[in-house]
This record gives structure tokens, C-alpha cells and sequence, in this order.
């Protein structure tokens, strides 16, 4: 049995010391068909660890309903680590951050009004009866077992957010009451509050950060003299939302910070070696002073691209690396290939309205509540009342949105409600009344800070003229699946209103598939299924312009396309070889 401890300030595996080079990959950003590929492209840069996060609203998306198939499936993920050669750091923390939805945490804890993240029983209680289906994922895996996974985290940069050690203290039982009897730690910001709120007894510290690494570790160091130098998150790129530039880092400037460290004789973990996809609603938010919402490409200018390509970062780092082990021998794993499949012309398509009842289910509702008083973790929902008339220069007002509402009188589309630019909209309610819809949808919920309790929806209410509307209909969009979807009623042609609506494409594949890069150009903002599997959110705004379609996804022959639009049609959509990552 070899497991991993320290001892005066350096990491041991069994009586030997060892310099932990790891990298972070999260399965559940990479089709399963891939995570092969990907994890013998990290062990070629010269790591000889990985990391992985585990979402637990990926594998409990519903409370009770448990899921470990496909790109769930943790275990078979790490055991295929170990099996080439690779040790594995798990992090199944109940928060993860990420940058994913929710920051990890599953949406049905938001219907009742329990406490996240502290010594709540109730809170408590839901991750004990989680920890009951996934640990025994994971303990057969432990180093202790003669498996690969030799540490395990109790909880996420908590000091970022708290201070309850109780909370802390009760994780770490949580773990241990399991069989987790590998080292376990915490990961926070090298500053004294994070450090002191983020620290337990009884468990190693490790810090994150991205620069000054002598300053970092002389943090930690105050606070944990005796221990081993780790940087858990080697921040050497970073993540993009919604209307900004594509972020990057410079290549040399991010290999010196990582030869410091490594001279410095600390272990490191690169957060991101490879960062991948945030397929369909995955991608989660930020809120500061802002809403802002997370793009569907977690790329983070890693080192691996986000379709497995060797980068300059690569090659850069593993120079480095090289300098204190000896890299592995023979060629570098290859790229996979890529294909410019041309253009693909919508074949049939339909409004929203004209399908939404065989989608859906209605319900009827007092009041407009959040999606999760209706058991909705994502996608989109559509609240819809009758209002009576005349009602001559009105005002819609809707308290609160989150995120984006298209607001609708008799199927006509009078405005757009953003989060980020609340805004009343003027209406004229005729003679005799009219239908108000409003279909908000879901944009990610906030995975860091202080905003964590993101119920989506309309959280408030209401208001036309400062009245609030009550009696609604409300139907849920989540869009897990297509079922329901129908084009019978479909247009031969374009309409010419803005109407949201689903598009039919079919794209033909001669030979074996290759990756490729969806462009939709034109197009303003939705998301797109491709044979049913949910590519992510696009927008026009950027900076990403064109989503990644993984050669699994695809298949030889017909392969169907489906774009659910909130605006308008746009050109013939497009298969490119490169991806497009700045507006």
C-alpha cells in the first residue's frame, strides 16, 4: 500500500518524496469517448497526477435520483487515470465553484429556504444521503485500496466564503465516517481571512493563486509551518463570460511562474491543463457588481485547447517540467483531426407557440414563482396570464428577472427584460385584453460569492402600472430532451417577426466523423442539439462565435441538427475546422 502523506515539509508516497505535477480536467466537460485521449496527452507533458472536480448536480440532479453513467461516470474515469499510470486528486466537495452552474450544487436545494454551505442540519443531511451513493464510487478507487486516488478535498475556497469551522469539521467526518481514509485537504486564497476561514484542523491547507508564487506560499507557510508547499489551482489562464474579450496568457510569462514554483520544490496544480466544454447548461455565473454569465467554452486558454490540441502553453510548460523529471519517451499524442464540413440550410422549422403544449406541461400558479417551486433546474419557462383592457400607455414591469425575458402581447414581441438592465416596458393593452407570455430563460446560476441562493425565473412578481397580475399558467422548457417537439405545424418559409422558435438542419458525414466548430452566423441567441446531444448556449454578442462539436457526438451518414432560436433565423449554418473563441 502506497499512499501519499508528508512529512517536514515534503510530500512522501510511501518512504519516497515526491513533487506532485498534476493537472485539472473535469470529466464532465469532456465526452467520454475522448477522456482517453486527453489524460494521455497530460501524463506526455510530464504530469504525474491529475485533478477532477465532481458536480453534484450532475450526478443528483433531482433529489434521489442518482446518476453514474456516461459523462457521470466518475469512477470509470479515474480508474482509467490509474490505469496509465496517473494518480488521481478528487475533489467531490457539495461546492466546487468551477465556473460551473450552481457552482456544483443541485437547483432543488433552492425550493425550500435551507442555508448552503454552513452547519445547517438540512443542508447536512442532503450531502450525507448524496456522500451515501457517491463515495461508494470512489472508495474502492483509494490509494489505501490500491487505487489511484490519493487525496481527497473536503470543501471549496470555503474562506471565500465563510467561517464555519463546525461546517468544515462536519465535511471532514462526512468523508472519513465513509472509508475516505486518504490525506485530505482545503484549497484558498493565499490572504489571512481566507486562510483563517477556510483552514480545519485536521486537514492540509493548500493555496490557489496564479502569480507571485514566493509570496503565496510565505502565506501559507505563517499558517501551516510544517507542511508541504501546493499550489492547488495553478491559475495559468482564465474563463470567459458573455460580452467580453476571449481571455489569454501569455505563454513564457505563465512557464516562468510554474518554474519558480517547481525551483521552489512545491507541488503544483494546473487549473486549468485542460478545461473543455460546458455542454449544455453547465456553464455557470459570476455576480459582483453585475450579473455575468459564463460562455459554453471553458477552453481557459489551457494548455490543451478545448479540442484537444497541443498549444504553445503546452510545449512551453513541458520544457519546464522537464528540467526537474524525466519526461515521458516516444512521439507526443497526436491532435484530433478536424473537418470544415461547409454550410447546412434549415429544412423545416417551427414557432414556439405552435409546439409548446405537446412540449410541456401547464400549471396553474397564483403567482409567478421561481423555476425550482416547480421542480425546473434549467433551460427556459414561460409564464402567461390574460390582462384585461384598454390599458393605453401601460407599463410591464417584472420584479425581479433572472435572467432574460422575452415578453410577449398576443404572440407579438414587445421587449426584452435583461438582469443586467432591468428596465420597464411600455404596452398598449387593447380593448378586450390581451395574452401576456413572457419566456424567461435560464443563463447559469451564480457559482461564487455572496450571490450563491440564484433562483431563476421571476422571483418576485409582476406589474402593470404598478398593479400586480396574478392567475398564470406556467409551463416549463427544460429541454432535457426534444420530446414533444413537433413540425407539423411548421412554416414552409421564414417568418419575418421576431419569434423564437426550433430550426431543422440535417448534415450529411461521408466518411468517419471528424471534430468540427458549429458558426451561427447571423443567428442571435439559443442553444443547439446535435442528435440530441445539447452543444451549449451561443449569443451573438460573443466573444465566442462558433460552438465545439466533439467527433463522438456525430456519426456517419445523417446527423440532425436542432437549433431552438429566441429571435431570429439567421444564415445556413456552418461547419468549420478552427474554433473562434474572439469576437
Amino acid at each position: 500500500m502506497t499512499t501519499l502523506s508528508y512529512d517536514q515539509g515534503q510530500f512522501t508516497m510511501g518512504d519516497r518524496p515526491i513533487q506532485l505535477i498534476s493537472g485539472a480536467i473535469h470529466y464532465f466537460r469532456v465526452v467520454p469517448a475522448y477522456w482517453e485521449d486527453r489524460l494521455r496527452k497530460i501524463k506526455a507533458m510530464g504530469c504525474n497526477c491529475i485533478e477532477t472536480y465532481v458536480a453534484w448536480n450532475l450526478h443528483e440532479p433531482r433529489e434521489g435520483e442518482f446518476h453514474f453513467e456516461g459523462m457521470s461516470d466518475v469512477a470509470e474515469f479515474v480508474r482509467l487515470a490509474g490505469e496509465l499510470g496517473l494518480y488521481v486528486i478528487v475533489r467531490p466537495s457539495p461546492y466546487i465553484c468551477a465556473e460551473w452552474e450552481f457552482g456544483g450544487l443541485p437547483a432543488w436545494l433552492l425550493k425550500d429556504d435551507m442555508r448552503l454551505r454552513c452547519n445547517d442540519p438540512r443542508f447536512l443531511e442532503k450531502v450525507a444521503a448524496y456522500y451515501d451513493a457517491l463515495l461508494p464510487q470512489l472508495t474502492p478507487l483509494l490509494a489505501t485500496k490500491g487505487g489511484p486516488i490519493i487525496a481527497v478535498q473536503i470543501e471549496n475556497e470555503y474562506g471565500s466564503y465563510g467561517n464555519d469551522q463546525a461546517y468544515l469539521q462536519a465535511q471532514r467526518a462526512m468523508l472519513i465516517e465513509r472509508g475516505v481514509d486518504v490525506l485530505l485537504f482545503t484549497s484558498d486564497g493565499p490572504q489571512d481571512d481566507m486562510l483563517q476561514g477556510g483552514m480545519a484542523e485536521g486537514v492540509l491547507a493548500t493555496v490557489n493563486f496564479g502569480s507571485r508564487p514566493k509570496e503565496a506560499f510565505d502565506k501559507l507557510k505563517e499558517y501551516q509551518p510544517d507542511g508541504p508547499l501546493m499550489c492547488m489551482e495553478y491559475w495559468n489562464g482564465w474563463f470567459d463570460h458573455w460580452f467580453e474579450q476571449h481571455h489569454t496568457r501569455d505563454a513564457e510569462d505563465a512557464a516562468r511562474v510554474l518554474d519558480d514554483m517547481l525551483g521552489m520544490g512545491a507541488s503544483v496544480n494546473f487549473y486549468m491543463v485542460h478545461g473543455g466544454t460546458n455542454f449544455g447548461f453547465g456553464s455557470g455565473a459570476n455576480h459582483s457588481d453585475k450579473y455575468e454569465p459564463t460562455v459554453t467554452s471553458y477552453d481557459y486558454d489551457a494548455a490543451i485547447s478545448e479540442a484537444g490540441d497541443l498549444t504553445p502553453k503546452y510545449h512551453a510548460f513541458r520544457e519546464v517540467i522537464g528540467k526537474y523529471v524525466s519526461l515521458p519517451e516516444g512521439d507526443l499524442p497526436a491532435n484530433t483531426p478536424k473537418a470544415d464540413y461547409g454550410s447546412v440550410p434549415v429544412t423545416r422549422r417551427v414557432k414556439l407557440f405552435d409546439t409548446l403544449e405537446p412540449m410541456t406541461e401547464v400549471r396553474d400558479s397564483i403567482c409567478p414563482e421561481p423555476m425550482e417551486k416547480y421542480g425546473q433546474n434549467n433551460g427556459f419557462i414561460m409564464y402567461s396570464t390574460r390582462v384585461s383592457g384598454p390599458r393605453p400607455e401601460s407599463r410591464l414591469t417584472i420584479q425581479d428577472v433572472r435572467d432574460r425575458a422575452l415578453v410577449f402581447l398576443d404572440r407579438k414581441l414587445v421587449g426584452v427584460v435583461e438582469r443586467w438592465n432591468p428596465q420597464s416596458i411600455p404596452v398598449t393593452i387593447p380593448e378586450g385584453g390581451a395574452q401576456l407570455d413572457i419566456l424567461i430563460e435560464n443563463m447559469g446560476r451564480v457559482n461564487y460569492g455572496p450571490q450563491l441562493y440564484d433562483r431563476k425565473g421571476i422571483t418576485h412578481g409582476v406589474r402593470l402600472n404598478g398593479q400586480f397580475l396574478f392567475h398564470w399558467q406556467v409551463r416549463s422548457l427544460e429541454l432535457e430532451t426534444l420530446a414533444g417537439l413537433s413540425f407539423d405545424a411548421a412554416a414552409a418559409a421564414a417568418w419575418e417577426e421576431e419569434q423564437p422558435g426550433f430550426y431543422e438542419a440535417k448534415l450529411v458525414i461521408e466518411d468517419e466523423p471528424k471534430d468540427t466548430f458549429l458558426r451561427l452566423d447571423g443567428w442571435k441567441k439559443g442553444v443547439v442539439f446535435m442528435n440530441g446531444f445539447n452543444l451549449g448556449r451561443y449569443w451573438e454578442v460573443g466573444p465566442q462565435q462558433a460552438l465545439y462539436v466533439p467527433a463522438p457526438v456525430l456519426r456517419q451518414g445523417e446527423n440532425e441538427i436542432i437549433v431552438f432560436e429566441l429571435h431570429r433565423e439567421g444564415k445556413p449554418l456552418r461547419f468549420e475546422a478552427a474554433p473562434s473563441l474572439s469576437k
